[in-house]
C-alpha cells in the first residue's frame, strides 16, 4: 500500500511541534498532507497554551515538493487548497498563524520546502540541505509565496538567480543571502529549533505576539502605517500581568514566569 504521508503533532510545554511524516516519498506533500499542516497551524493559533511552533521532518529530507498530480485539479480551478477549519501555512489565503514559526530543515528541501521557510519566522539548516526552488523546470511558476517573499528576504538578484534557473543550491549559499539565520551538523537542526522556540515561548506572549504583528505591518503596509500603530498597539500591553511580572522579574533578579495575560 502506498504510503498517504501524515503531519506528527507533539506539545512540548508551550510548544507545538509539527513533522512533515513520509520518508519512503522523501516527505514529498500529499494534498492530504497540507491539509493536515493547516489544521496544525490552526491549532497553534488558537490554544492560548501554545507559544511557538517548530515545522521539522522525520527521516533524511525535509520535503522533495508537492505531488504535484493531487493539486493539478485545485490549481486548474483557482481553488484554494486550505481547508475550512485550516490557516494557511503559507500565510497567503486568509489570515496568517499569529505565533511564531522555527523551520528546522535537512536533506533535500525542494519547492514547498522553500516557501514554507519563507512564511516563517526563523530557519535553520543542517549543513547537508540542497535547496531547490525548481518550478521553471516544470513548466510553473512558485505560486506558494516564494516570488512575494524571496526577494524581500534574500536581495531581489540572489532571488532571480534561484527563481529563474531552478538551479540547486546548498547550506552555505542559503546562509550567505539570509534564507536560514544557522547553519548546524547533520542531525542537530531539529534540537536546534527546539532550543530556539523554547526561548521565545519563554518570554511575554503578548508581547511576541505584538512584535510579530507590528513587523508584518511594516512588511504589508509599510513603515509609515507601522509607525503609526506602535503606540496604540502598545496600550493594551500596558496594564498586563506579563509587564508587572517582567519589571517585578527585573527587580528581583529572577526569570519572569509569563502567563500571556
Amino acid at each position: 500500500m502506498a504510503d498517504p504521508g501524515r503531519i506528527t503533532l507533539e506539545r512540548r510545554g508551550h510548544l507545538l511541534l509539527m513533522g512533515i511524516d513520509r520518508p519512503t516519498r522523501r516527505n514529498g506533500f500529499s494534498l492530504a498532507m497540507y491539509e493536515a499542516l493547516a489544521r496544525a497551524y490552526h491549532e497553534l493559533d488558537i490554544e492560548d497554551d501554545l507559544r511557538c511552533g517548530v515545522l521539522f521532518a522525520h527521516g533524511d529530507h525535509f520535503t522533495a515538493g508537492i505531488d504535484l498530480i493531487e493539486f493539478v485539479e485545485p490549481f486548474s480551478l483557482g481553488r484554494s487548497v486550505v481547508p475550512s477549519d485550516g490557516l494557511d501555512p503559507m500565510g497567503l489565503d486568509g489570515p496568517r498563524v499569529r505565533k511564531p514559526i522555527v523551520v528546522a530543515v535537512s536533506g533535500i528541501c525542494f519547492t514547498i520546502g522553500i516557501e514554507l521557510m519563507l512564511a516563517a519566522d526563523i530557519r535553520i539548516a543542517s549543513s547537508d540541505t540542497r535547496f531547490s526552488q525548481m518550478e521553471v523546470r516544470r513548466g510553473i511558476y512558485a505560486v506558494g509565496g516564494a516570488t512575494v517573499r524571496f526577494a524581500r528576504e534574500c536581495g531581489w538578484g540572489n532571488a532571480m538567480k534561484h527563481l529563474l534557473t531552478g538551479d540547486e543550491f546548498d547550506a552555505a549559499e542559503a546562509f550567505r543571502i539570509g534564507l536560514v539565520q544557522e547553519v548546524v551538523a547533520p542531525g542537530q537542526q531539529v534540537e536546534r529549533a527546539i532550543a530556539l522556540a523554547s526561548e521565545i515561548a519563554d518570554q511575554a506572549p503578548l508581547a511576541v505576539a505584538a512584535t510579530l504583528a507590528s513587523a508584518r505591518i511594516e512588511v504589508l503596509e509599510g513603515e509609515e502605517e507601522a509607525g503609526r500603530r506602535l503606540l496604540p498597539d502598545l496600550r493594551p500591553l500596558i496594564n498586563s500581568e506579563d509587564v508587572q511580572e517582567g519589571l517585578a522579574s527585573f527587580l528581583q533578579k529572577r526569570k519572569a514566569d509569563f502567563k500571556g495575560r
